[in-house]
């Protein structure tokens, strides 16, 4: 039995050394990624490149910025770390053995590393931390805000403006300083409001929307940085504009009035629209001379504009006078106003009820833009 025991001993011996060998023939690499903030850097990519093999290795890290892999080959590495495709931070020249190396990332440590060799004191180094760290929050506060947005946008085109408000609230809880998150809120409060059978409910959105719009021309107004964006005033005119549209709807007209005119005034190049929009709301309101001038300020700014000679008409007869022969007067201008829209839309929406106005005070229609037909004198 002697015989057998030295053999079987050597067969044993050779069976353990075998893995022993492979395993000093590779190392391992190992380390943890946190950002300035000192947070775990979450399913990134380190990329380990060898300088001299050209054998890569990209490992990814877990929910605590970790990272770890057996199995790569000596070498001198360039190590990369990369977030959503972007490179956060390299080294070059990192020396893997038959050992376990150990690489970590801190952008603290970084940054600091930076500010040193830049000549930064203590305060200076920690004002640039605090600045990386506010861009950092403010960058993650803007995806949460747009996030929001865009849901409530998806909303509000469904129809479903309780959840587009119960969103943009949402937002608001977030950073509620945001003049655009209270515009979206009051836009979904006034598209609601046609919906309710509740006159109360109504007009509470209504006065919702109202409050909104102002605390956005409030945030606005109060910025130092949107005055300096290209189109601040057209912004602004906007939140004026929807301002004025629920106060028109709430029987505002005096507020409705003031606000479209600050719209006007504020983006020039709309002004058509915003005041054609104060001449309607006037003409609702029965207050003819008012709506009269309104529209007479959309014709100065752009006298092709069809619809303000056809309303202006309307507010213009709806002062004419009767004699005392029964016979009815249209103040001056009034058959001029039709005449001028049917030249301008002879075919326009408005082109009949223009018509059957010139033939109640006894005008012909103008026919060949421009050319007369005889008229008979009012």
């Amino acid at each position: 039995m002697k015989y057998f025991i030295v053999p079987l001993l050597l067969v044993l011996v050779v069976s353990v050394s075998v893995p022993f060998a492979l395993a000093q023939t590779t190392g391992s690499v190992k380390g943890v990624c946190k950002d300035v903030e000192g947070k775990p850097i979450t399913q990134a990519d380190v990329e380990w490149l060898g300088v001299e093999t050209g054998h890569k290795y990209t490992l990814k890290t877990n929910n605590k910025g970790e990272y770890f892999s057996l199995g790569i080959a000596p070498d001198k590495y360039n190590v990369t770390l990369r977030k959503d495709g972007k490179e956060v931070f390299h080294i070059n020249g990192v020396t893997v053995g038959m050992d376990e190396a150990t690489l970590d990332f801190d952008m603290k440590k970084e940054q600091a590393r930076v500010a040193q060799g830049q000549g930064l004191t203590p305060e200076q180094l920690k004002a640039q931390q605090e600045a990386a760290a506010k861009a950092e929050k403010e960058k993650n506060t803007i995806g949460s805000l747009n996030d929001k947005l865009n849901a409530a946008k998806a909303a509000s085109d469904a129809g479903d403006f309780d959840t587009a408000i119960a969103t943009l609230t949402a937002a608001n809880q977030i950073d509620g300083t945001r003049d655009l998150i209270w515009f979206k809120l009051g836009d979904a409060y006034r598209m609601s409001a046609p919906k309710q059978t509740d006159p109360a409910e109504k007009q509470k959105r209504y006065e919702s929307a109202a409050a909104d719009y102002q605390k956005a021309i409030d945030l606005r107004t109060a910025s130092e940085a949107a005055p300096k964006e290209a189109d601040n005033n057209q912004k602004m005119a906007a939140y004026y504009n929807n301002l004025a549209e629920v106060y028109a709807k709430s029987n505002k007209v005096d507020d409705a009035v003031t606000n479209y005119a600050k719209a006007a005034q504020l983006d020039p190049p709309h002004a058509v629209t915003y005041l054609f929009n104060e001449g309607a709301v006037l003409t609702n309101a029965g207050k003819a001379d008012d709506a009269i001038a309104a529209f007479d300020k959309v014709i100065a700014v752009d006298p092709t504009k069809a619809d303000a000679y056809y309303w202006k008409g309307i507010n213009l007869i709806g002062k004419e006078t009767i004699g005392k022969d029964g016979k009815a007067t249209a103040p001056q201008g009034t058959a001029e106003a039709f005449q001028k829209y049917l030249e301008l839309q002879p075919d326009g929406k408005f082109a009949q009820p223009a018509k059957d106005m010139l033939a109640s005070i006894g005008v012909s229609v103008e026919t060949g833009f421009g050319k007369k037909k005889p008229v008979k004198k009012q």
